[in-house]
């Protein structure tokens, strides 16, 4: 039996997400669902939005599927990644055909971007400029000493060998695996190296590094705004993409929209021990109790949860018999082109498990 907490978020976020837990349970897979009070619930009954309750049940857990949060429940989404180390953040990126995608051809497009996740502008160190002035420092840029550019904010990057080495690794083995069941097992690694040399230059070095580790895997480097484009002009040629925190965030929504949509984005969140799974679209607070949110994301998320948790079979079952709902072209909601409300959605895919 599997422990996993259950976190629904806020706004339209649990109109797809607890019709997925139905789905799941419908796949006899041996999951207790633990639902610790989070958010504005949590708030209202103990005066916290996390409290130490619903941290203590994350922590015994072997994993937690999330909806998307606008706030009220951020605390915990904190804790999940920063207070459980998930370091790497997937992002999958495939086409399906009934997927309404925007380009022309978008068969064959199915990569994966890697985002390192705790680190880079994200360690949200920032302040007044005029903190940095005993520090004396001069933009070599700007051929002046910064301090001159007050007032001003600035925002520290941080980019550390450890950090960067487990997240390339993860991605190296990514794209191993990829490569055993029939991709072209490619990674290509993005950084603006030529201009922050120092910390997306130790970014790219130190993936670099190890790829002499991993023959089997071909690996490229590339300028990041040179993989932007090639993103968008020549998605097929991707594999697994790895990239620092910022540029993964900005780049793995491009992804989604690559595909059809933010509505089809699922991701899941990893560390050495633990992992979470959640949809990448956002809360919809315009789609509150219209249930017309698309529940697709959710429930590819939950198939990442499945796999995680050792359950392969029922993760394919889930994922074929989303796919089979799009092929049909029957029951899609309106981000899709359709008419369907997330439950009619949600009851197709049932029906064709």
């Amino acid at each position: 039996m599997k422990r996993v907490v259950a976190i629904p978020g806020e706004d339209a976020a649990p109109e797809a997400f607890h019709p997925t837990l139905e789905l799941v349970d419908r796949l006899g897979v041996p999951i207790e669902w633990e639902w610790p009070l989070v958010g504005a619930p949590a708030k209202e009954q103990t005066g916290h939005l996390f409290p130490p309750e619903a941290r203590a049940a994350i922590d015994v857990s072997d994993a937690t599927l999330f909806g998307s949060t606008s706030g009220p429940s951020g605390p915990a989404l904190f804790y999940l990644r920063w207070g459980r180390g998930t370091f790497a953040n997937v992002r999958p990126a495939r086409w399906c055909p009934g997927y309404r995608s925007p380009l022309a051809r978008p068969q064959d497009v199915d990569f994966v971007i890697v985002r390192e996740n705790l680190e880079d502008a994200y360690v949200r160190v920032e302040g007044d400029l005029d903190e940095l002035a005993p520090l004396e420092l001069v933009s070599p840029t700007a051929r002046r000493p910064i301090a001159e550019l007050a007032p001003a904010k600035y925002s520290v990057k941080v980019i550390s060998e450890a950090g960067t080495a487990r997240v390339a690794r993860f991605s190296f083995e990514l794209a191993r695996t990829r490569r055993a069941a029939g991709r072209p097992g490619r990674l290509t690694c993005g950084t603006k190296h030529n201009m922050l040399i120092q910390s997306d230059g130790l970014f790219r070095d130190v993936t670099a590094a190890l790829a002499p580790e991993y023959p089997d895997v071909e690996f490229e480097s590339l300028i990041v705004d040179d993989l932007a484009h090639r993103l968008i002009a020549q998605p097929q040629h991707f594999d697994v993409v790895l990239l620092p925190n910022l540029y993964g965030d900005v780049l793995s929504d491009a992804a989604g929209a690559l595909i059809g949509g933010l509505g089809l984005a699922a991701s899941g969140c990893y560390g050495a021990d633990y992992a979470y799974f959640e949809s990448a679209h956002g809360t919809a607070p315009d789609l509150v109790g219209q249930h017309t949110i698309n529940p697709t994301a959710t429930i590819l998320s939950a198939a990442m949860l499945l796999e995680y948790l050792e359950f392969p079979e029922a993760a394919a079952r889930l994922r074929g018999a989303v796919e089979s709902v799009y092929a049909s072209g029957r029951a899609l909601t309106r981000d899709q082109g359709g008419s369907a409300t997330t439950d009619a959605f949600c009851a197709a895919v049932a029906d064709a498990l």
